[in-house]
């Protein structure tokens, strides 16, 4: 999904986004295309569009839909609150999708206003929803020095040609080629200018955009080296790859957030060192009042589950200055946040009946935020 490098952000304005999803997925199987699979509850696409909207240097997001698919991507804008994202009507061929794509900034076809034509073009499938700020970024810098560019691997397997009769006719030599994957980002004017002289055949048969940039416009693409996780949804078995490698993510790391009291930071402290060897742990003593830039970086990163330090004096009110600045960062609008809250007592006297009156008040309050996509989980210690 994104996040990555916040330094490495190109020196581009602007830059757009065109994501094709019009595809029937038949080698998926199911009355349902892929991209509009759900995985951890939310359709896949919408795990693209979160990746490109995510990152503030992409103005326009062009999600290519098939006819009959449109009304279903305009639910899925409405529902997890996308922004930037504008739905055109795809053609009957992956290249004929994205040349509707691309007309949104050229041509009045599609759209009742030309939105401002970007400097570069990221053309990335909807049904990868793992790609980084990092990769985009690459693709992006070097589609601005060289016209084009394209995320690579290596060649998993060899590739081989059979004869008329079915057998052997010769093998590629896999050290040298390598399997062309996406993100790709070219020059506007490049890639349009390519399509624009594309004949029948290369819509209709074509699959790979940097070799309609070569042809047409003798540009010859950089190739950028990708990560492992470029990979493409395709086939079932890939949706319970992606929602096992979505939960993985998930878990990664966590923050622990205490206020500035000794004994909660002390405890905050303790769950650090009994967490670091297991996840990654990010620990943060503030007031919760302050805008902290420390929280916000953290916010800004892909962290989803927290653990929030506090006495039981100021519990609930901190709590939900923490779910408002969750909200305002948008991290529940791609995966559920977890927020554990500990609450500490570390008075003398405590009976057993206020404690149960705290779990009282923090059950109703999750079940409150859990319609904002945060599960809250609250645990009551006495701590002296």
């Amino acid at each position: 999904l994104s996040g990555g490098s916040r330094d490495a952000r190109p020196a581009v304005t602007p830059v757009a986004a065109v994501l094709p999803a019009g595809g029937s997925g038949e080698r998926l199987g199911g009355a349902t295309p892929k991209q509009f699979c759900a995985v951890q509850g939310r359709p896949l696409v919408s795990y693209a569009v979160r990746a490109m909207e995510r990152i503030s240097w992409i103005s326009d997001i062009i999600v290519v839909v098939s006819p009959e698919n449109i009304e279903t991507m305009k639910s899925i804008i409405e529902k997890y609150g996308h922004k930037r994202v504008m739905i055109v009507k795809g053609g009957i061929t992956r290249h004929r999708s994205i040349f509707n794509g691309l007309k949104v900034f050229a041509e009045n076809e599609f759209s009742n206003h030309l939105l401002q034509k970007p400097e570069v073009v990221i053309i990335h499938d909807a049904v990868r929803p793992f790609v980084e700020e990092d990769i985009l970024s690459k693709v992006v810098m070097a589609a601005k020095e060289h016209g084009a560019a394209g995320a690579i691997r290596p060649l998993v397997s060899t590739v081989i040609a059979s004869a008329a009769d079915g057998c052997l006719d010769h093998s590629l030599e896999r050290a040298r080629y390598r399997a062309s994957e996406m993100p790709q980002a070219f020059l506007f004017d490049t890639i349009y200018e390519a399509y624009q002289q594309c004949t029948d055949y290369d819509l209709d048969y074509g699959t790979e955009c940097l070799h309609l940039a070569l042809k047409y416009c003798n540009t010859s693409a950089k190739l950028v080296e990708g990560t492992a996780d470029l990979w493409k949804v395709t086939y079932k078995r890939d949706l319970y790859a992606a929602e096992s490698i979505i939960k993985d993510n998930l878990s990664q790391q966590v923050c622990v957030i205490t206020n500035v009291k000794e004994a909660v930071a002390q405890v905050g402290f303790l769950l650090h060192e009994s967490l670091k060897s297991q996840i990654k742990v990010e620990a943060v003593s503030i007031s919760l009042s302050k805008n902290d830039s420390h929280l916000q970086n953290i916010f800004s990163g892909q962290c989803y589950n927290f653990i929030c330090v506090n006495d039981r004096k100021y519990a609930i009110q901190e709590t939900q200055q923490l779910v408002d600045m969750l909200e305002k960062s948008s991290i529940p609008l791609l995966y559920p946040v977890v927020l554990i809250l500990v609450h500490l007592d570390i008075s003398e006297n405590i009976s057993f009946s206020i404690g149960m009156e705290e779990l009282t008040r923090i059950k109703k309050f999750a079940r409150e935020v859990k319609k904002k996509n945060i599960l809250v989980y609250g645990l009551l210690i006495q701590y002296k």
